[in-house]
């Protein structure tokens, strides 16, 4: 049977209707109702794929693991969501063996971010977006069964003292070594561990006199074990300063100043504040988020 003309105009019509609606405009991702500048502005990968992977080791109170070895609350998470919100695409996290782990993560496009924190340096700033949205001292936890007799940093010089390998905690516990070192005393013996899970274990088991960590992680296990640890903080006469903590986002993925303008927006809608008031963490605030102030320093 022969079709008219009518009839195999109104055919191709429906197929090309149908082609749109499985997405024969080449796989793009359908703008969300609602969606701004922001979503607009996100790289075509992250659209197409509607979410953000960011990669998280075990580090309380920033990522809480549950025993499932998936679900993951605290401030990431929450840092997370709030971002997400205003870009328009869901965030996840997979948790991975430490910082090393979440960089060549990063590079080899298994996640598009970390949140750390991490120390903004100029090194990490020839391949990675660092947006500073916290500052940090570093603290030591001092088990109060352990045998070392340790009442202030002073005190920490010739001990074993674990932290997170390749951490902001182990640039400082070195800037610690050789202020014990001008003051004739002897050096830490620094003991590197994949998460901080790992660190506080070591300072509990004896294998270490001292779990090294930021302060806002230090006051989280003081909160949750009141009767286990003290803690010290490192002064600035021993290298400590304050130390600018950010975001990582690989340059080559352009997600970098989009994220950047994300942040400016959770610090204007007050979802910046929420979360660090709730968590204590007024002491390490900034007062507006930053990009890349390490390689101009």
């Amino acid at each position: 049977m022969r079709l008219s003309r009518t009839m195999l105009a109104g055919a191709a019509a429906v197929a090309l209707a149908s082609v749109a609606a499985c997405g024969g405009d080449g796989g793009a991702a359908q703008r969300p109702a609602g969606a701004t500048a922001l979503y607009d502005a996100l790289p075509d990968a992250i659209k197409e794929a509607g979410v953000i992977r960011f990669a998280g080791d075990s580090h309380p109170p920033y990522r809480i693991v549950a025993d499932d070895g998936k679900t993951v609350t605290g401030i990431d998470k929450e840092l997370q969501d709030a971002l997400g919100k205003v870009l328009g695409v869901r965030t996840e996290i997979t948790i991975v063996s430490g910082l090393p782990a979440a960089l060549s993560g990063m590079l080899a496009s298994r996640y598009d971010a970390f949140n750390g924190p991490v120390k903004d340096t100029a090194e990490r700033e020839k391949q990675f977006d660092a947006i500073v949205w916290m500052v940090t001292r570093t603290s030591y936890l001092i088990p109060k069964s352990g045998s070392a007799a340790i009442k202030s940093s002073d005190d920490l010089c010739g001990k074993r003292v674990a932290g997170t390998a390749g951490s902001i905690v182990e640039d400082q516990a070195k800037r610690l070594t050789d202020w014990c070192a001008k003051q004739g005393k002897p050096k830490l013996d620094f003991i590197g561990f994949a998460d901080t899970n790992g660190t506080i274990l070591a300072a509990k088991s004896g294998r270490a006199d001292a779990a090294g960590m930021t302060e806002s992680a230090a006051l989280d296990v003081l909160n949750k074990e009141k009767d286990a640890f003290t803690y010290v903080t490192q002064t600035d006469e021993q290298g400590a300063g304050v130390d600018q903590l950010a975001l990582l986002v690989p340059k080559s993925s352009g997600l970098g100043p989009v994220m950047f303008d994300a942040f400016k927006e959770i610090f204007k809608n007050g979802e910046y504040k929420r979360i660090m008031d709730k968590y204590g963490l007024q002491n390490v605030a900034v007062k507006e988020p930053a990009m890349n102030t390490a390689a101009g320093q």
